[in-house]
């Protein structure tokens, strides 16, 4: 079947489902029906139908008060990926600590800067290339090939995932920016590789569990009241 044999429905499914399988339309991403049918010129019914259609083969998901998005990963997956790379990362981070020089610090303090920048214009997809950028300048000059090469292995496992928590929870991308900044000021100052260690692995972990209490605000809500009693 040709693309001019094509129900607008079906142009519209496959033109989605590209967007999703090329990583355009990351988990997490919410589909504006009212968008992707001015896109395709055609009217909002035929690209509700191919949401459907996408919802039910699992790779879009309707969330109450939100509307279409992007399925999310397994959350275990990504829990067990970023409790591992934050253990990984911040090794890194702390070996690296000593062989940062002044340019190198500068050139991270520059990409922060950016990333706070974009905070009045949020785009989650640039915001997260910044965020890799950012940490790439900490952890790379890492001695121990063996601790690199799981960090790297690390991101690439979580490539699909690195714009979900942003889109997801954008506020955690205010506290981001202010973190980084006190992990510079760890390093500017030659703190303990200890103190920098666990500063960039709580830092990560504090994303991860940004995303968890947005996906289960009724946790949070529950605990909150149990210590209020």
């Amino acid at each position: 079947m040709t693309i001019e044999t094509l129900s607008k429905s079906q142009r519209a499914y496959q033109w989605i489902k590209e967007r999703i399988a090329r990583h355009e339309y990351t988990p997490g991403y919410r589909l504006v029906l009212g968008t992707i049918a001015q896109q395709l010129d055609m009217s909002v019914v035929p690209v509700r139908e191919a949401v459907r259609q996408l919802e039910a083969e699992g790779l879009v998901t309707f969330e109450r008060n939100v509307g279409a998005r992007v399925t999310l990963v397994d959350e275990s997956e990504y829990v067990d990926a970023m409790q591992a790379l934050g253990l990984v990362e911040g090794c890194a981070t702390a070996l690296s600590a000593p062989l940062l020089g002044a340019d190198d610090i500068e050139r991270a303090a520059d990409v922060n800067a950016r990333m706070q920048r974009l905070l009045d214009d949020f785009d989650p997809h640039v915001f997260t290339q910044l965020n890799q950028q950012f940490h790439s300048v900490l952890f790379e000059p890492c001695p121990n090939p063996l601790i690199l090469d799981l960090v790297h292995r690390g991101w690439a496992r979580l490539s699909g995932l690195r714009d979900t928590t942003f889109a997801f929870v954008p506020g955690r991308a205010h506290h981001s920016v202010e973190e980084h900044a006190e992990i510079l000021d760890l390093i500017r100052a030659g703190a303990e590789p200890l103190e920098i260690e666990l500063a960039a692995r709580n830092h990560r972990w504090r994303t991860m569990n940004a995303f968890l209490a947005a996906r289960h605000p009724e946790t949070i809500a529950g605990h909150a009241s149990s210590l209020a009693r």
